[in-house]
């Protein structure tokens, strides 16, 4: 950047000059006028006239360059002359050493006549080598060899002492021939000493030969250079001269002068930014009012530091008028206008005038304007869950340090576990924020009473926001706590606003924002805004406590109709997993229910959706279930009426217009009979069984998929599988496999592959199963049953078939009898043989052959009776004047239970008893 420099001004004679001058000049060379003046032909004149300050710089840069030149030239001559000095001794050198150490060189030193040997060899050196002579001498410098034969049997000129003591010579010395640059080596013995020397050189008229050479190249290169140099000044001052107008350096410094007077006088701020966004120039009211660094000429816009709103303007070039800034503490109007418009260079210019008198009326719209984004915020960020606590919190960190520095949210502890609030109950601390953690406030979970003169307890019992403006001069504040007060306003904690969370006309809590670092206390205004903010803040902390009031109702209720515990049974080993979905409860279930003749039913179900209709749509399908169940019926025929219970609650649903019908509802439905081994399934729209078998393989049996609860109209189907002991029969809900991020197929593919890793019990295979396949968060509830089949041997099994014949009931109690003695069960022996005596009369009477009886003896004695008709008995209350219907009575009192169950062939009446 350019900064226009301050002269001292002169004395009104210098500066000014005489009148003739005046009159050469005219008046003061503004623009205009030095455009007038100016004409192509007289400018190139100036040029090389010198008066103007593209003449003198013309001038000056030819001076420059030909001093270059002559510089340059010298440097080239001396640099050429010390390379070939140096290329002259290195090469005498390496003559010299090479023909010292020649094959024969020795033997002809000790000869008659080394001249004769060594003369022609010498010579023929010379002449191959680029050199003046090679000499070979005594050990006393007498010559053998030389290119002018008188020379011979003369002194050697020069140094010999370091070749006679081993070690090679380079000089440069005046010798026979002129001066010369010289080598002299050693001629050495095997033993090491000096038995001649030889000596090569090369005169200096050749070594500067090369230089003279060369000197004629130099010369007219540095005329070209010359030429070309002479030129391009030519055409930058020519430049200069168009850009200055032929003005003069008196011209051009009374210009500046005035022009630099006006600039920095005036008081407003003048500000050029070139076209590549640097600053070119500032005046002094532009660097006071932008408080622009010593340096800001030359640097670019955006690395001074200013506001990224002006310094973004500057940078643009954009056209803008009185556009308003704020710099600091002064409000700035500046306006700017493009430079290149009127074809001047690119960039732009822009004035800067302070307008701080509009500071406060812009002070009160920025204040809005931030109320009305934090309002905004409030909307968007409070309220994003329904956790009553995390809203609070959301609330406390929005407004820190926005708006206060500290602030903590009280609510009433029913509030928080979704009860109604009790203005009786304590508050307890449930969200508290800070610019700082170290502030002697009451913590978090903090129960707390606030005694009557208390801002807070104020604002609990009218209902209206408290202003504290001034802490130290609130007594009602400080009675709350004496020392913990005390220690706030060592703190700083200077100024308080206290607002109710009011939702309609009950009081959730309070909210307290607290000022520290802000000298200046909360006002009225900041007062409606803690107001608006707790307004927005109670709706959304009010619907968390519906919120969690409903879903602790559904949870409870939900926890209430799943089984807490698994009934007695010896069929089945049984582990199971219920896992709730993190947004709401949901309506999976399951049961394992113990049916007759040691067999156990497995049914898992799940209604669709969330919430308490779910919960309770599936505590009446569980309750069904279990009523159904005991019926006897196969799973295909309870599947049946199970459909045609939920597809009656949608009609009443329906009809009353009340919750929404039952959509989605599914049930899988499996009895287990550990004498046959064999498992009964159907499913109502619900993911297939898994089964692992005892050598740890899975598979999915193939169970026909009938549709889900509800639909009516379809059948449903059953498939019968054989279980070998220590089978695992694995029944889960869609939750386990099914997401919004993967197809069912996968899902299933994942859960083969985590049973396979499963151990050999069903609490292991739970384990594995919920580790590796459990989501971070359910969006469903899980039901996992994992039930390991046994089976009984055939010493826990007796069975007899039975004559129609009633003298055949005397043989059966008999043979009961024996059994019951082999299984230590005398103890049961009167009963059993009255409950057999009863069941097999009835159906040799009433039945139809074949007839059977069989005993299991599991957890309990089991007594069956099969025969081929379907007519049931029923249990009556007989006159006094019948002669008999007092059987099945005396049936029901002595065993724990009986009934009928049903056959494909017939029926089967069973009782137990428990093992003594």
């Amino acid at each position: 950047m350019v900064r226009l420099l301050r002269r001292e001004r002169r004395t009104s004679g210098s500066a000014r000059g005489t009148e003739a001058d005046k009159a050469r000049r005219g008046p003061l060379p503004g623009r205009g006028a030095c455009l007038s003046r100016w004409h192509p032909a007289a400018g190139l004149r100036s040029v090389f006239g010198g008066r103007s300050v593209a003449g003198q710089v013309f001038v000056l840069h030819v001076v420059m360059v030909l001093l270059l030149v002559v510089a340059a030239v010298v440097a080239l001559v001396l640099q050429a002359r010390h390379d070939t000095t140096k290329e002259a001794r290195n090469r005498s050198l390496a003559v010299a050493e090479t023909f010292a150490n020649a094959p024969g060189i020795r033997e002809a030193l000790r000869s008659p006549d080394p001249t004769r040997v060594l003369q022609p060899r010498a010579e023929a050196a010379r002449r191959q080598a680029p050199v003046d002579f090679v000499v070979v001498m005594n050990t006393d410098g007498i010559r053998y060899t030389h290119p002018k034969r008188d020379r011979i049997g003369k002194k050697f000129v020069g140094d010999i002492g370091p070749a006679l003591a081993g070690r090679p010579l380079t000089e440069e010395i005046d010798g026979t021939i002129g001066p010369l640059v010289q080598a002299v080596v050693p001629v050495k013995a095997p033993d090491g000493s000096v038995v001649g020397l030889v000596s090569a050189g090369i005169t200096t008229e050749h070594v500067g030969g090369a230089v003279d050479r060369q000197l004629p190249v130099v010369l007219a290169a540095a005329a070209a250079a010359l030429a070309l140099a002479m030129a391009g000044a030519a055409l930058v001052s020519r430049r200069l001269l168009r850009q200055t107008h032929g003005l003069g350096p008196r011209e051009m410094t009374r210009m500046y002068e005035h022009h630099d007077a006006v600039l920095h006088s005036v008081r407003e701020g003048v500000v050029i930014v070139g076209g590549g966004g640097s600053l070119l120039l500032a005046n002094d009211e532009a660097h006071r009012l932008l408080d622009l660094p010593a340096d800001a000429e030359g640097r670019q816009v955006l690395d001074l530091g200013l506001a990224p709103g002006t310094a973004d303007l500057l940078a643009s070039g954009r056209v803008v008028t009185d556009e308003v800034h704020r710099v600091g503490d002064r409000l700035l109007a500046v306006n700017q206008r493009p430079t290149h418009v009127a074809g001047g260079p690119p960039g732009s210019v822009a004035t800067v005038r302070d307008s701080t008198e509009l500071r406060a009326l812009s002070g009160r719209a920025e204040a809005a304007r931030e109320r009305l984004n934090m309002l905004y915020d409030a909307g968007v960020a409070i309220g994003t869950g329904l956790d009553v606590t995390r809203t609070a919190e959301e609330l406390a960190e929005l407004a820190v340090p926005r708006f206060a520095d500290f602030v903590a949210v009280d609510l009433f502890e029913p509030v928080i576990s979704g009860g109604q609030p009790d203005a009786a109950a304590a508050l307890c601390r449930t969200a508290l924020s800070g610019i700082r953690k170290d502030a002697p406030l009451y913590p978090v979970a903090e129960k707390i009473r606030f005694v009557g003169s208390s801002p807070q307890a104020r604002s609990l019992a009218t209902g209206q926001a408290v202003l504290e403006p001034r802490l130290s001069e609130a007594p009602g504040w400080r009675a709350q706590d004496f020392e913990r007060s005390g220690q706030i306003m060592e703190y700083g904690i200077h100024s308080l606003i206290t607002v109710p969370l009011r939702a309609g006309a009950q009081v959730l809590g309070v909210v307290s924002f607290l000022r520290s670092e802000k000298p200046e206390p909360f006002d009225t205004d900041e007062l409606a805004l803690a107001e608006e903010l707790v307004a927005r803040a109670a709706v959304s902390i009010d619907n968390a406590r519906r919120y969690t009031r409903e879903h602790s109702m559904a949870v409870t209720l939900q926890r209430s109709l799943l089984p807490r515990s698994l009934p007695a049974q010896g069929a089945l080993d049984v582990a199971y997993r219920y896992l709730p979905a993190q947004a709401g409860v949901g309506g999976d279930w399951f049961d394992v229910l113990p049916l007759s003749g040691a067999r156990v039913a497995l049914v898992v179900g799940d209604v669709v959706g969330h919430g308490l209709h779910a919960a309770a749509t599936m505590g009446r399908l569980r309750t069904a279930v279990h009523n159904f169940s005991a019926l006897d019926l196969p799973p295909d025929e309870l599947l049946a009426l199970l459909d045609e219970l939920v597809a009656r609650i949608d009609q009443d649903e329906t009809e009353k217009g009340g919750s929404a019908p039952v959509i989605g509802a599914t049930c899988l439905y499996a009895v287990y009979d550990p004498v046959s081994r064999r498992c009964t399934v159907a499913r109502a729209g619900h993911p297939p069984p898994a089964l692992i078998h005892p050598d740890a393989s899975v598979v999915f049996p193939e169970v026909p998929a009938g549709p889900p609860l509800g639909l009516g109209g379809l059948p449903f189907e059953t498939a019968e599988l054989e279980l070998a002991e220590g089978s695992r029969l694995v029944l889960y809900t869609d939750g386990l496999v099914e997401d919004r991020e993967r197809d069912i197929d996968v899902g299933l593919e994942l859960l083969r592959q985590a049973l396979e890793r499963a151990g050999d019990s069903p609490e292991d295979t739970c384990r594995v199963v919920l580790d590796s396949r459990l989501p971070a968060r359910a969006v469903d509830d899980i039901a996992l049953i994992v039930a390991r089949t046994r089976a009984l041997s055939a010493k826990q099994i007796a069975e007899w078939p039975v004559p129609s014949d009633p003298s055949a009931v005397a043989e059966v109690r008999a043979a009961v009898t024996r059994q019951l003695a082999i299984w230590g069960l005398d103890e049961l022996a009167f009963t059993t043989e009255l409950i057999l005596s009863e069941l097999v009369t009835n159906a040799i009477r009433y039945g139809v052959a074949p007839i059977r009886v069989r005993i299991l003896r599991d957890r309990k004695l089991i007594c069956e009776v099969f025969d081929s008709s379907s007519t049931s008995p029923h249990l009556r209350y007989a006159t006094m004047t019948d002669e008999g219907g007092r059987g099945l009575f005396l049936v029901a009192q002595v065993a724990e239970r009986w009934g009928t169950r049903y056959l494909p062939a017939g029926k089967v009446i069973w009782a137990e008893q428990p093992l003594p």
